[in-house]
């Protein structure tokens, strides 16, 4: 019997210059397992590095060297195929060079000092699945890669207590998104808290946003206690931020800013604890004219991730329709099979204006008013204008349907109502005859 192989050790590459941090690191993680290779000079790493990239699971970066940066030796990488990831080691003074650069594709940073415990998680997180590129986690919000992009930023930012400003038209996910930052990061069994900005009156949103004191105002019978302190120390998700009534952004930075407010008619500071999330549909940055404050879009813009429209990112339009299709079906008695091939065509070709909130309002209501076990294209997508035909002609989707519906009950009597050997008369599979039989009303 031959004896078993031995599990690959991971390998890590260390640029760091100071020699009792550089040693503790190494010390630390060959104990943990690791293979470590350990430069102190950006030269000396990028040399080296050029030679054993390929075969590195993470590369461990402080951003000073005595030579050149971190960033200049990240830089070098990126032009090299199959660059490990990198994960940067900083002190608080360079903390907006460290976030540039995981906008440019690094997987995490860390500030000084940090604890070791803390410092394993991220690289264990940040290290490559493994060498053959397998994904080791499921992807929750589509298949395509714009969104897989956009949810490997979503566990990436999980690990930190930044803000975080999601992107994207309306109806794309945000707030999906923001509740899966929420549920993967260390607050998750704190409350999430979700204030849509445009749908409370400018009037009321102080009061709903910050709580207010008994006798604040005509009617405050007691003390009511605000978003930002019914989130704990969870999350605060400001829906359509944009829309935030310039007066209130100011108060919102103030409390960035001191991690502290005061109820309407109060004196006496509450801290804030919880971590803000922020969304928009319009575009906040400077120079759109948009009325936003710059410093309080620099402040909730220092982790942003845009969701992509749906049309896109075709490739989740059929994913999705399956997807709502379970949900809405466990929600209801309906016996539904599934969508025809022709919802499916006529799907990818519709552009979506809604979204996904579009396409999940209008499964709901397929799922609600079909007579058929397949959802067909009329189910789907009921308000689409049909042709007025010209007097003395039928539209040519009725003559179709006609001569399939003939020629399927044709095969069916020759066949004395056997599906499967009339699928194989007609040259279809038995699913697709199945599903013309049901479109088409004919009985086997």
């Amino acid at each position: 019997m031959s004896a078993a192989m031995p599990l690959e050790r991971a390998r890590a590459g260390l640029v760091e210059d100071d020699p009792v941090m550089g040693g503790s690191i190494v010390q630390r993680l060959e104990l943990e397992g690791w293979d470590v290779t350990w430069w102190q000079t950006g030269r000396e790493a990028v040399t080296g590095l050029g030679r054993v990239a390929g075969s590195l699971d993470l590369v461990i970066c402080d951003i000073r060297l005595p030579d050149m940066s971190g960033e200049a030796v990240f830089e070098e990488m990126t032009r090299q195929p199959d660059t490990p990831p990198f994960l940067f080691v900083t002190g608080f003074a360079e903390i907006d060079q460290a976030v540039r650069l995981m906008r440019c594709g690094a997987v995490d940073f860390m500030t000084k000092p940090f604890a070791m415990d803390d410092f394993l998680k991220r690289i264990e997180s940040g290290r490559r699945s493994n060498r053959s590129g397998i994904r080791l986690k499921d992807y929750l919000l589509g298949q395509s890669p714009a969104i897989q992009h956009a949810e490997d930023l979503i566990h990436r930012y999980a690990a930190h207590d930044l803000p975080v400003l999601i992107t994207g038209e309306t109806g794309s996910g945000k707030e999906v998104a923001a509740r899966l930052l929420h549920q993967v990061s260390a607050r998750a069994e704190q409350p999430f808290v979700a204030v849509n900005c445009a749908a409370i009156p400018a009037d009321l949103l102080e009061s709903e946003l910050f709580g207010h004191e008994k006798g604040a105002f005509t009617g405050a019978h007691q003390r009511h206690l605000g978003y930002a302190e019914r989130a704990r120390g969870g999350t605060l998700f400001l829906d359509e931020i944009g829309d935030m009534p310039a007066a209130l952004q100011a108060k919102l930075l103030r409390l960035m800013e001191n991690e502290s407010f005061t109820r309407l008619g109060g004196e006496t500071a509450v801290p804030f604890r919880a971590r803000i999330v922020a969304a928009t549909h319009r575009a906040l940055e400077p120079g759109q004219k948009s009325g936003f404050r710059e410093d309080l879009y620099f402040r909730l813009a220092v982790l942003p991730v845009d969701i992509p429209p749906l049309r896109l990112r075709p490739e989740d339009i059929v994913w999705l329709l399956d997807r709502f299709l379970e949900n809405a079906t466990a929600r209801s008695d309906a016996r539904i099979r599934g969508f025809s091939a022709l919802t499916e065509e006529a799907a990818l070709a519709h552009p979506w204006p809604g979204n996904v909130r579009e396409l999940r309002n209008r499964v709901d209501r397929a799922v609600a008013l079909t007579a058929s076990e397949w959802i067909m294209p009329g189910d789907l997508f009921p308000d689409r204008p049909g042709s007025e035909p010209r007097p003395g002609f039928l539209p040519l989707a009725d003559v179709r349907d006609a001569a399939e519906r003939r020629q399927i009950e044709r095969a069916l009597e020759q066949t004395d109502g056997q599906v499967i050997k009339a699928a194989e008369l007609l040259g279809i599979g038995r699913s697709t005859l199945w599903e013309k039989m049901t479109r088409l009303g004919v009985r086997g």
